[in-house]
């Protein structure tokens, strides 16, 4: 019979996971990690401000880092998806879309978030290749381009002011009204930045690759790039059901990555808005030498 009890079960299988992962498996911990498959970033060309991996595409670190952890004989991956967890006595059941439950004395919930794109033809086309959210992860690659911004009020302000390092070329799409006050509105004129509220009807493209913006009252404007910031929400619901989730939609968590719900951690997107490949492997590696410490310290 299939042993399905584990230490750990670690629900989501990219970086912060994985990385997470190898901590505890290098501290021999029995792990599980549930993972479906379905990364945010999978439509997303190249990585990078990752040491080692720069321009490195996202599977392929992803794939070399799942390779690396499964050396470790303590550490199990399934391809499933869990869909409800029920705390027990110092233990959780974990039960998958396969119908399988598996039991651990920890979780850590390493699932990332759901991007809900914008009702914009060809908006979720060129996600991740040419619509970016992140000058950080893909600025460097754009710099000095003419660029859009799809954004409105304190988020587009704050865009324009960051994205000065990167390109002066800049050109505000609010699509609606715009919401500046009399400050903003001074200071992005002073830096030449033009405001068009005409709503956006579709961005052309091909495969992904931006080649203008066409409005609702026909015109259209070239760009070959748009900075946009999308909604959200937890790509796992579980995270929901043990009320887990803050009003920003992020999972609570403290300096050591422990939710308010004792035995469970979270990592990663689900977490913080800051999304990067290296800081979601930073933050695996706080959780699983956490954690370990955590168990070390109950079990002594």
């Amino acid at each position: 019979m299939k042993d399905n009890h584990f230490e750990i079960i670690i629900i989501g299988g990219s970086y912060a996971g994985l990385s997470a992962a190898m901590a505890l498996g290098r501290a021999s911990r029995k792990v599980l990690i549930i993972d479906s498959g379905k990364p945010c970033n999978r439509q997303t060309p190249h990585s990078h401000n990752f040491l080692t991996q720069d321009g490195e595409t996202p599977a392929a670190i992803a794939a070399k880092a799942k390779e690396q952890v499964l050396q470790y004989p303590t550490i199990q991956f399934v391809n499933d998806t869990a869909t409800d967890a029920k705390p027990n006595k110092n233990s959780f059941t974990i039960t998958t879309k396969s119908n399988i439950e598996y039991k651990a004395k920890k979780i850590v919930f390493a699932t990332g978030v759901y991007d809900v794109m914008p009702n914009i033809n060809g908006f979720a086309a060129c996600w991740g290749i040419s619509v970016i959210h992140c000058p950080y992860c893909h600025g460097y690659e754009v710099k000095q381009q003419k660029t859009a911004i799809l954004a409105n009020g304190d988020v587009a302000y704050h865009y324009a002011a960051l994205l000065q390092q990167w390109t002066k070329n800049l050109t505000i799409l609010t699509n609606g009204e715009a919401e500046f006050n009399d400050e903003q509105l001074t200071k992005l004129k002073q830096n030449n930045i033009p405001i068009i509220e005409t709503k956006v009807k579709e961005l052309v493209h091909k495969k992904g690759k931006l080649e203008c913006v066409v409005f609702e009252n026909g015109t259209q404007h070239d760009f070959p790039v748009i900075y946009a910031r999308t909604a959200f929400k937890q790509h796992c619901d579980i995270t929901e059901q043990l009320d887990l989730v803050n009003q920003d939609g992020y999972i609570t968590i403290d300096e050591m990555q422990r939710t308010n719900l004792k035995g469970v951690y979270a990592v990663g997107d689900c977490t913080t808005p800051m999304r990067a490949v290296a800081l979601a492997v930073a933050a695996g590696m706080r959780a699983g030498a956490a954690l370990n410490n955590d168990m070390a310290m109950e079990e002594f």
